[in-house]
């Protein structure tokens, strides 16, 4: 059984094909100290606010005519000096710089199993897990060394994570765990803190109606190792060192909830003021109580991070919940392998799903150790902490805050475009330092293209197997597009090799149009393979891409 299965292009950033400043110093997000000319400062706050095109957030010093001006969050930091330096009334226009104490950037982690942690730092080499082993692609992580040097976490962000419960007692995790002060100092079997909850030291539990929300099943525990596991040189570290994790649990030993308590839990998390809300599970079908409940997080300032579905279903067609629900504070969140590819088990959606995060052979503590799951359930914390991330680098942003700069500084990954809202993965440094990643070199969608077609029968035959040959000579790269491909999930599988055998990838289930991943040489093989069970549509080649 795989127990991480619980649950499981847009042109948004088209219009940034810009890179970032390699060497831009960490500043404020969106933040500039500008001095203006003389003739300029006897104006307005409201009239300079409209002339400057953001918000006065205050005057640094008024005989120097220094104000602070907070500009548009989707705009990379070079548009903005650039804007601010050309507008006549403006003498210069500086990031606002974050400074920090000599020596002050934090060691990086000296965790024992810090290098199978790929989805922090992929180093292109061999991941194992549930899912097999993967050779991964250097670079397809979250960027996590480069973010932690600008942030690791502050104790005032909590986290609630919604799940069959959080092993609280776990040497990486006991530190970041919520204690509720008022409950742990008050007297047994009184609601001290009157919230409708007797001894809630650490959280609730839903599922058994008490206030020990210790897991059992391993997934839950499994999901909080990723937000933020301590980095203590043993074991795994999570993406945000030092937030608090609330423990809330409504799946039972089993893996299972109901509706009622999914509701209570997130009413819950509201209540004990939790910032941000992490659900790697889903199920059933659309429920107003449930979207209502998400609604009162959203009215509070509370963001919603969910797994999009371990269903290869395209949540535009067929809407996953709670991933789906059509509110602001929700991120639906797919989930990618070290390869680069979207998980053959994970849904999509390209209105729906907004990003993808490391989701295949994910090592986290479960309630037997260490092991690697995956899953969209795994994918979901790598963003529920990123997230916590960025509100620790400035507690006064509002969760559409978040949200935007989750999503503008998505990395473009080419197996992502038409797949999620950003074509992308979340990138932890890009989003910390507030700049809109480079597109990636590996898009077959910017290339020429050679008019070459094939196709399946539809539906195609049970135990197929057929290879197709495509060649552009002298390509130096060149990647198969599809018309439309359909295949069996994770059982009836396309394989890309070059002409001398190697493979590059494996392409399954229901992507519609899509590309093949890049294979190095003029020449690409394709081979198809399926089972007797389901004979889905099969797939069309629309043509080859080539460098």
């Amino acid at each position: 059984m795989n127990h991480g299965r619980l649950l499981g292009v847009v042109t948004l950033l088209a219009a940034f094909s810009f890179a970032a400043n390699a060497k831009d110093f960490p500043a404020v997000p969106g933040e500039y100290v500008v001095k203006l000319k003389p003739t300029s400062a006897t104006m307005s706050v409201s009239s300079l606010a409209g002339t400057l095109g953001g918000e006065i957030k205050r005057t640094i010093n008024q005989d120097e005519r220094l104000i602070l001006i907070q500009r548009p969050m989707v705009e990379t930091r070079a548009t903005a000096i650039q804007t601010l330096s050309h507008n006549a009334m403006v003498e210069y226009a500086e990031p606002n710089y974050i400074y920090r104490v000599v020596g002050g950037a934090p060691d990086l982690p000296t965790d024992s199993r810090f290098s199978s942690l790929w989805g922090m730092k992929n180093t292109g080499g061999n991941y194992a897990g549930d899912a097999g082993t993967i050779t991964g692609k250097a670079g397809i992580d979250i960027d996590a060394e480069r973010a932690w040097k600008i942030e690791t976490g502050s104790r005032e962000v909590i986290v609630g994570v919604i799940d069959t419960g959080v092993n609280y007692r776990n040497p990486d995790l006991a530190a970041n765990i919520f204690v509720n002060e008022a409950e742990m100092n008050g007297l047994p079997g009184v609601d001290d803190d009157g919230n409708g909850y007797i001894d809630d030291v650490n959280g609730y539990d839903f599922a058994k109606k008490d206030a020990d929300p210790m897991d059992v099943y391993g997934h839950g525990t499994h999901v909080a190792g990723t937000i933020g596991a301590i980095p203590n040189a043993d074991g795994v570290v999570g993406v945000a060192w030092n937030v608090r994790i609330l423990p809330i649990r409504f799946l039972g030993d089993d893996g299972g909830g109901s509706l009622a308590d999914a509701v209570s839990s997130i009413d819950y998390g509201v209540k004990m003021k939790a910032h941000i809300l992490s659900n790697s599970w889903g199920g059933g079908g659309f429920s107003q109580a449930l979207q209502d409940s998400i609604q009162r997080a959203q009215d509070a300032g509370v963001l919603f991070v969910a797994a999009a579905g371990n269903s290869s279903n395209d949540n535009d067609r067929s809407p996953e919940y709670p991933a789906s629900y059509p509110l602001n504070n929700v991120i639906s969140v797919a989930a990618i392998d070290p390869a680069g590819m979207m998980a053959d088990f994970s849904n999509f959606g390209k209105t729906t799903v907004h990003l993808a995060a490391p989701g295949v052979n994910v090592l986290s503590y479960t309630m037997r150790g260490l092991e690697s799951w995956s899953g969209t359930s795994m994918a979901c914390p790598h963003v529920s902490g990123v997230a916590a991330l960025l509100l620790s680098q400035d507690m006064s942003q509002p969760f559409s805050t978040i949200k935007n700069r989750l999503l503008a500084s998505a990395r473009t990954v080419s197996t992502m475009r038409g797949r999620v809202a950003t074509g992308g993965m979340v990138n932890a440094y890009y989003a910390l330092t507030n700049t809109v990643a480079p597109m990636d070199p590996d898009d077959p969608y910017n290339w020429q293209k050679d008019s070459q077609s094939a196709s399946t029968t539809h539906p195609y035959a049970a135990n197929t197997k057929q290879e197709f040959t495509f060649s552009v000579p002298g390509a130096k790269r060149v990647a198969i597009y599809f018309n439309n491909f359909d295949t069996e999930a994770g059982y009836d599988k396309v394989t890309f090799k070059d002409a001398s055998g190697k493979t590059y990838g494996t392409l399954s289930g229901k992507l519609g149009q899509t590309f093949s991943p890049p294979i190095e040489g003029d020449t690409v093989i394709i081979s198809f393979s399926s089972d007797d069970s389901v004979q889905s549509y099969g797939f069309e080649v629309g043509g080859v891409a080539y460098q």
